[in-house]
């Protein structure tokens, strides 16, 4: 099955890019902009988020909300995208990824710079093709977890 055409590949890549540059710069409108706009969603449906370890949220208004008090209570946080694989398909693509992800520990002291905590989850974003570009319509983030000598 092809994986749609090296330009809708690249678009939706660099969509999918927009979703990370996003979050590490905390800009809320540009976030904003990267998810289906209220034509294509409103506060009930449309949308679809689930962060690790957060129940489904449904609804651009609930998403948007989420990530905005995400936003509001990270420091820092880098993300280091591995094993992305981009599918294309008529109006719909979905990318497949592993945000390796450096973030900013709580600080001991007030004041101070807390440690660099690192963690891994494995995401799966939905775009869909609108007349403003490709719009993110679902993400899933589960957390990979790690422990033990016997990993592979």
């Amino acid at each position: 099955m092809p994986k749609g055409s090296e330009a809708e590949v690249a678009a939706v890549t660099e969509a999918n890019l927009a979703l990370y540059a996003a979050l590490e710069t905390g800009d809320l409108d540009a976030l904003t902009d990267v998810w289906v706009s209220g034509a294509e969603a409103d506060d009930v449906h449309g949308a679809v988020c689930v962060h690790p370890g957060w129940p489904v949220l449904r609804g651009r208004a609930s998403v948007l909300r989420s990530y905005a008090l995400i936003m509001a209570h990270t420091e820092y946080i880098q993300f280091f995208l591995t094993d992305v694989e981009v599918e294309v398909l008529g109006d719909v693509a979905l990318v497949t990824c592993t945000e390796n992800i450096l973030s900013g520990g709580e600080a001991e002291e007030e004041g101070e710079l807390g440690p660099l905590v690192g963690g891994r989850v494995v995401a799966t974003n939905l775009f869909r093709r609108t007349e403003e570009g490709w719009r993110l319509w679902s993400h899933h983030g589960s957390p990979v977890l790690t422990g033990g000598d016997d990993e592979d």
